[in-house]
């Protein structure tokens, strides 16, 4: 299939079981970039999915010229799947959106005419968001509020991966290695002008988040690790609290035997003590080896993704390395 050398804009849409969501997704994505009278492609990434979100993706590269699809080997998670749809782009610019239909396509003309005004990143940041629960309401909030008062890097509170980004910008990503990838951190860390625009989130219409419980811890970790040394430093300071506390009851424990003659006994505060020190250390060693982990997944320097098959090229499967810029062929 022949591509447009230089479409004005590239929609990049990660999907994971969203079999359900995407024929609406699809027609509004449409009705959105037709309003603009821009040449355009849109850029499906197929995440492993279990359900027939392949086979709606084939058939709707079938009757489009304008859709394309990478279908990866299996599950390589949700900031690979971007990162891949970043690789293949070849717009002036690239809007990210996820499957779900929780982010409006009918926002897209509103981020575009922010581009046209000089910005080279425009993010859509959250008014309210309905479908989620208190719970994650709440945890989300705490994580945005954590991260960026733990790094310099001014990373907006409440926004997603929903933004619109310059040709510069995603070539600058495409030099950033990182097997962890946490890309509204890389994008914020990048600079350039960046402005917002306010929207209302949607609940899901079909289907069942790709973001358990344990995903989301993982991709919290991702982004604190990956953008703020602060748990090390909290480590550090702590064993200095610990070891001057120590200290002075060590002290107190000396003077009272020799001066007051009265020994400190207690096999509860011995046991106590010791399960709390025992709890700070095994701590420690948990947050260092998350640092040590990234390092070890950098060295090894795995493909971030592999390519099962796509309308982007002629070749049934890829192997995308971590050091090259594009990852499949044109």
């Amino acid at each position: 299939m022949e591509r447009n050398s230089s479409p004005a804009i590239s929609v990049i849409v990660p999907v994971y079981n969203e079999e359900k969501n995407l024929p609406e997704l699809y027609r509004r994505l449409k009705d959105a970039l037709l309003s603009l009278q821009l040449p355009h492609e849109l850029i499906f990434v197929n995440d492993g999915s279990k359900d027939k979100s392949l086979l709606e993706l084939l058939r709707l590269g079938q009757e489009d010229d304008s859709v394309f699809y990478i279908n990866f080997s299996r599950n390589f998670g949700h900031q690979i799947a971007v990162t891949a749809g970043l690789d293949a782009c070849r717009g002036a610019c690239a809007v990210i959106i996820d499957g779900d239909l929780q982010d409006p396509p009918e926002l897209i003309p509103d981020l575009y005419r922010k581009y046209q005004e000089g910005h080279e990143v425009v993010y859509a940041q959250r008014a309210s968001r309905d479908g989620d629960g208190y719970f994650k309401k709440i945890t989300a909030k705490l994580f945005y509020r954590i991260l960026r008062a733990s790094t310099s890097t001014d990373i907006p509170l409440d926004t997603g991966d929903f933004r619109l980004i310059d040709r510069k910008v995603i070539d600058y990503l495409k030099q950033m290695p990182e097997q962890n990838k946490f890309l509204r951190g890389q994008i914020a860390w990048l600079g350039f002008r960046q402005t917002h625009v306010l929207f209302h989130r949607d609940s899901r219409r079909h289907g069942t988040s790709g973001y358990p419980l344990g995903k989301m811890l993982r991709f919290a970790m991702d982004g604190i690790t990956g953008f703020s040394d602060a748990p090390l430093q909290l480590v550090t300071r702590l064993g200095f609290t610990i070891s001057a506390v120590s200290f002075l009851i060590i002290l107190y424990a000396v003077y009272s035997h020799f001066l007051l003659h009265r020994t400190i006994t207690g096999w509860t505060s011995l046991i106590i003590s010791s399960m709390f020190i025992g709890g700070v250390q095994l701590l420690s060693i948990g947050v260092i080896g998350e640092y040590v982990s990234r390092i070890n997944r950098n060295v090894l320097n795995r493909p971030l993704y592999i390519v099962q098959g796509s309308n982007l090229g002629s070749q049934s499967a890829v192997i995308a390395p971590q050091t090259q810029a594009v990852a499949v062929p044109s």
